[in-house]
Formats: structure tokens, sequence, C-alpha cells
């Protein structure tokens, strides 16, 4: 009987000393300590998942890409040996790569075919590309043409490429992104598209037309 009261207060006074240790341990070594542990156990099961993003949706040929800037349609790309008229010169060792579209202006305003301000060149890209050298329209060549609000047009995007570079069959993955309308206010004026964010893809197979239909038929006749 005498002997149990001792036993009590030796595990009181352990207890006691665990729970004292404890409040002298700064909370912050807790946090870092349970950190640790769930770092060491994620890394044994694969490291840390970062959620992918969803593909961007994939549009055929001929599907109208629409945004409240414009209607764009891409219709199709060829590679040709010149292409008069459309504001591109190839060297003698260049080809122009040719992609027809077709847009409306779906602003109140009039827009840019070019990649400046307000232009729809800014809004698609081709993956291997630069800018296009040259826009021009398909039924009577205007070069950079302006299209004012609601009316469509038939373009031609044009690239001087290296004769080598590509072929018939190729594939062509395009952009297709939506742009932000910018009204500036402070140290410049006026009112513009701008930071194109890509929102669906497309892919051409490109054709090669060699020399074009002019010296087809001249052969032919």
């Amino acid at each position: 009987m005498s002997e149990q009261p001792r036993v009590r207060r030796a595990r009181k006074s352990r207890f006691t000393w665990i729970r004292a240790a404890a409040d002298r341990v700064p909370t912050a070594w807790f946090a870092a300590i349970g950190t640790g542990v769930f770092l060491a156990a994620t890394a044994a099961f694969g490291g840390l998942a970062t959620a992918a993003e969803p593909p961007l949706p994939h549009l055929r040929k001929g599907t109208a890409h629409v945004n409240d800037m414009r209607s764009l349609t891409v219709e199709r790309a060829v590679l040709i040996d010149e292409l008069p008229g459309s504001g591109t010169v190839p060297e003698d060792d260049e080809r122009v790569l040719a992609i027809v579209v077709d847009v409306e202006n779906n602003w109140d305003r009039p827009l840019s075919t070019t990649d400046d301000l307000n232009g729809v060149a800014a809004s698609f890209s081709v993956a291997g590309l630069d800018e296009p050298s040259s826009s021009a329209r398909m039924d009577d060549a205007t070069i950079g043409p302006v299209l004012q609000p609601g009316v469509p047009a038939q373009l031609v995007y044009t690239w001087a490429v290296a004769a080598d570079d590509y072929a018939a069959g190729d594939r062509l993955s395009v952009t297709l992104s939506d742009m932000s309308l910018y009204t500036a206010s402070f140290v410049s004026k006026g009112t513009y598209w701008q930071d194109p964010t890509p929102s669906a893809t497309l892919t051409l197979v490109l054709k090669d037309v060699g020399a074009g239909v002019d010296a087809e038929a001249g052969d032919e006749g």
C-alpha cells in the first residue's frame, strides 16, 4: 500500500517533464517537422503533383474562331514559287508560304489586318514562323487592307521561307488567340487590342502548288 503512491507520483513527475519540455519547443519547429514528414511521404509516392492545364480546343480546318475582335476561319495553306500581288517577294533561294483565311471585323471600329495595334495578324500564329511578311485581299490584291465593321473579306497571309524548309504534306500547327481591349488614359491615348491569349489550335496540311495556277495553265495550253 505504501509503494503505490510513489509510483503514481513518479509517473506524474515524468509526464510533467515531457509537457514542460514541449512547451519550450518553438511552435514553428512542429510545423517544420510536419512539413518534413509530408514531403518525405510525398516523395515516396512520386513527388508533388502539378495540376495539368486542360488542352486547348482543337478546331477543324474551316471552323470559325470567333471573339469580340474578329471572326477568323483558316481555310488552307499552300507553298508556291512566288505569289505576285501578295506583298511578299521571295529571294532566289526562297519560296512563298501562304495561308488563306476568311475574316470579319466584329469590333465597332476599323480593324487592321497586320500585326500592329488592332491587327488581326496578332490574333493567330503558326509554329516555327515569325509574323507574316504581308497580308492582302484575295479579290483585289490590296496589300495590308483595313477591315470595316461587319464586312467580311478573304485574305492571304504570306511568308518568304527557305526553299527547302517546307514540303508538301507538312503539318502546320496554328494557334488562335483572344485579345483584350485596352484603353490608354495616361501617357498615350487610344483604344486597341493587346495581350493575345491562346484559346484554340488547328492543324493545316501544306499543299505545294509549284509555280502556281498561271504556270500550270500555260503548260496545258
